[in-house]
């Protein structure tokens, strides 16, 4: 099946990686010089690749092309049909199934009566509890999410009053954020749009300032991690929220105050994925002022933002950037044991880990991934920055590496396909 886009299937055919590439880095919206530039080459190397004037480039450049370019099956980027190995999608959770069965229900008559709210605020409570303590959570929530996804749909229904319904409209909202936490990252993209509208949508109408600012912050993630050619429509989400809620901040809650922080380090966020240096940090510290005005030990439950995820979060923008040095000075400031969170702490793990990659110190990048692991199995495991940096250890002319990367691959379940 042919793409929206009227382009060819990269995998369709037998191309050649340089037809492959050229497909793929153009549904992404890059031009030659951006991804030339990334990859430190010129955009003209790109153009010898792709025409095949060039031989295709050994396997770390393989994988940082399929990094730069979001591609989920690294099949798809090299035509080898014998090895697939996910990348930015994991084979699909479990629970995937049911959970996307809830999401697609369209039920209009019921017998049934909705829980009251205060029974819907403690299950969220106790999902959220579980997303941020459970090693596999994952597994918990994707077994939580069907049946609040189906009582938070129902209380929207039923709700006899306009404060009612909005208040329903909130809850909802606040399930979907759940709920795209849990379809992130899993080979369903469709789905995960789908929630990311529906949030948004709920959002709205429930005309709750923190609960449009969640949604908003994850629109943008979902708009910036499919690529660059949707980084201005992350931007303009953005913009849209931070304008909307400025004006409340000198008597916001500290929810509202957090998830304006945390839209304004995603603005940030984008702008080191452009390779905007400036801009970048520029919102990093308007985000690290904000951070600043909440009680010490404050932790968002949704995004995690807090004094704590400040140095996490510098870490990130410098590996966005790609500057491998000011990685490594940035994670040795950062302690990551003061994370509550363990999904939040592995991704910044393998953050640090990334930095460790990009300054030459591949055994401690490594390193770095296996005390990911440790914090959250099923964090590392659908993360396609982990799975690049164990791919391309696992073929390292040190042993030893390649035995560690080896070893890694295996808990990662990379051998399964």
């Amino acid at each position: 099946m042919s793409p929206s886009d009227g382009s060819p299937d990269p995998y369709a055919e037998p191309l050649v990686f340089g037809q492959r590439l050229q497909i793929l880095r153009t549904r992404k919206g890059m031009t030659r010089e951006q991804l030339g530039g990334l990859l430190g080459r010129s955009g003209s190397w790109v153009k010898g690749i792709e025409t095949g004037r060039l031989k295709t480039p050994k396997l770390d450049v393989i994988l940082r092309i399929a990094e730069l370019l979001r591609v989920r099956d690294l099949a798809d980027l090299t035509g080898d049909q014998s090895a697939h190995v996910d990348l930015f999608a994991g084979p699909g959770h479990p629970r995937l199934a049911a959970v996307k069965t809830a999401v697609d229900a369209f039920p209009l008559t019921t017998q049934r009566e909705a829980p009251p709210a205060t029974h819907l605020h403690a299950r969220l409570a106790q999902a959220w509890k579980a997303r941020h303590s459970a090693p596999n959570h994952r597994e918990v929530i994707g077994t939580l999410l069907p049946d609040l996804i189906r009582d938070a749909q129902l209380a929207v229904r039923q709700a006899d009053t306009g404060t009612d319904r909005r208040a329903a409209q909130a809850v909802l909202a606040e399930v979907y954020s759940l709920c795209q936490f849990f379809v992130a990252y899993q080979p369903d993209p469709a789905l995960l749009w789908r929630v990311a509208e529906r949030g948004l949508i709920a959002a709205q109408e429930s005309e709750d300032p923190h609960a449009i600012g969640v949604a908003a912050w994850l629109a943008a993630q979902a708009h910036r991690d499919a690529g660059p050619a949707h980084f201005d429509a992350a931007d303009a989400v953005n913009r849209e929220t931070l304008a909307y809620l400025e004006p409340q901040l000198p008597d916001a809650s500290n929810d509202v105050l957090a998830i304006t922080g945390a839209l304004t380090f995603e603005a940030g966020y984008t702008a080191a994925r452009r390779g905007e240096t400036g801009t970048a940090w520029r919102h990093w510290d308007q985000a690290r002022a904000m951070a600043d005005r909440l009680p010490e030990d404050y932790y968002h439950p949704v995004t995690s933002f807090s004094r704590a995820i400040m140095g996490a979060h510098a870490v990130t923008v410098a590996v966005e950037l790609h500057q491998g040095g000011e990685s490594v000075r940035q994670a040795a400031r950062a302690d990551a044991v003061t994370i509550p969170s363990r999904p939040r702490r592995a991704r910044h793990r393998i953050e640090e880990a990334r930095g460790f990659q990009l300054d030459g110190q591949p055994d401690v990048a490594l390193a770095t991934l296996e005390k990911a692991h440790e914090a959250a199995p099923e964090t590392i495991k659908y993360n396609g920055y982990a799975k690049r940096i164990v791919l391309e250890e696992a073929e390292a002319k040190v042993p030893a590496r390649r035995r560690r990367a080896s070893e890694l691959a295996v808990k990662l379940g990379m051998l399964a396909a």
